[in-house]
């Protein structure tokens, strides 16, 4: 299955407010098309965030739509320039060499997000794995080949996770199936360590690790892996990532995004809560160590 590609948040909230001006005045996608010379096509992935808008574009649509006022026109281009902009900055564009697209969307995503959840099966969080351990994923996914830039993937990832620390770091709440604990990514030493570094982590006041156990049987979480990342005061913005070997999809659909939190809240649910979700990481960390 493709990738398909997410809007930045910024780009989205522009979008939106340009068709609820397109729909104001009265005007169709076409009817806008014409104004730009363009298909239909462009202006609903500009109304969706999914392409920049040019000053000249937004200039001509506003005009088109009636936005005259100082204030509303001010908003907009403001608002156009900074998603624009974030659209060619960050950290991670000094390191395009060993990221897919797909990859600077979900960083650049997890950049401006305020809570992650998250649900994976078989594979510790990038935002929660030691260097060792991402090194083995890394060196397993066969996606890297040369040393360096497998150095420079787990650089990447690394720094990541910086999301989860400093002055306004983001909440992150992982459930862990059991067997993310048990799969020995990387020998027992390094699955030691990353045990112990979870226990750590989950010692932050904004993280939160539980553990789904084998016997909890059947449950509607069984499906796969995926990331849910929700953004300030903005519900409807939430996107969903799955991931996959062959790309990684992204859902934006409120419909779409509604199924993901409740499997989400399934899943916490039926996991073990916190403080006995911690007691068997220690208990399996010891294991690993045996």
């Amino acid at each position: 299955m493709p990738n398909v590609m997410p809007s930045t948040v910024l780009g989205r909230q522009l979008g939106d407010e340009l068709r609820r001006s397109r729909e104001a005045a009265g005007l169709t996608t076409a009817a806008a098309a014409e104004v730009l010379d363009c298909t239909k096509g462009k202006i609903s992935r500009i109304e969706n965030g999914h392409v920049p808008v040019r000053t000249p574009d937004l200039i001509a649509l506003m005009e088109a739509y009636g936005v005259m006022d100082t204030e509303s026109r001010e908003r907009l281009t403001s608002l156009a320039l900074r998603a624009n902009r974030r659209r060619r900055e960050g950290w991670w564009h000094e390191y395009a060499s060993v990221l897919s697209d797909a990859y600077r969307d979900q960083i650049e995503m997890e950049s401006i997000c305020d809570s992650i959840r998250t649900y994976q099966v078989q594979m510790v969080p990038g935002l929660l794995q030691t260097p060792e351990y991402g090194r083995a994923v890394t060196v397993a996914s066969r996606a890297w080949q040369t040393a360096e830039e497998i150095d420079r993937f787990v650089q990447v990832r690394l720094a990541r996770q910086e999301r989860l620390a400093g002055a306004e770091p983001m909440e992150f709440w992982a459930v862990l199936a059991e067997g993310v604990l048990r799969q020995q990514v990387g020998g027992p030493d390094i699955m030691h360590a990353q045990l112990k570094h979870l226990l750590t982590m989950a010692e932050r006041p904004n993280i939160t690790v539980q553990v789904l156990p084998f016997t909890r049987g059947a449950h509607s979480g069984m499906f796969g892996p995926y990331v849910l990342l929700s953004f300030p005061q903005l519900s409807s913005l939430d996107l969903v990532l799955t991931e996959a070997p062959t790309g990684n999809i992204w859902m934006e659909r409120e419909q779409e995004v509604a199924c993901y939190r409740g499997l989400f809240d399934d899943a916490r649910m039926a996991a073990l809560p916190p403080t006995e979700s911690l007691a068997l990481i220690q208990r399996v960390a010891k294991e690993h160590r045996a």
